[in-house]
């Protein structure tokens, strides 16, 4: 069965922004199943648009920003 975005349902979202990138932190439940966090960090590119990246590692700062957001999502789950 192919992904639909319509069973995809957002509980949580909380976007960080950074110089030239910005993470996100969202809680997400597809087709009714169990909550789940997901990270994911998006670059801008030559053009200043948002384009996705691999979150990969993440310096002091974006660290201290993402782990509160990350400890609000655990709420939402």
């Amino acid at each position: 069965m192919p992904y639909d975005k319509s069973l995809d349902v957002e509980s949580f979202k909380e976007v960080k922004e950074f110089n030239e990138s910005r993470i996100t932190v969202g809680v997400f439940s597809y087709n009714g199943g169990e909550k789940k966090l997901q990270i994911s960090r998006e670059n801008k590119d030559q053009n200043e648009e948002w384009r996705f990246a691999k979150l990969g590692r993440m310096n002091k700062a974006e660290v201290k920003e993402v782990v509160p957001a990350i400890m609000r999502a655990v709420d939402k789950m």
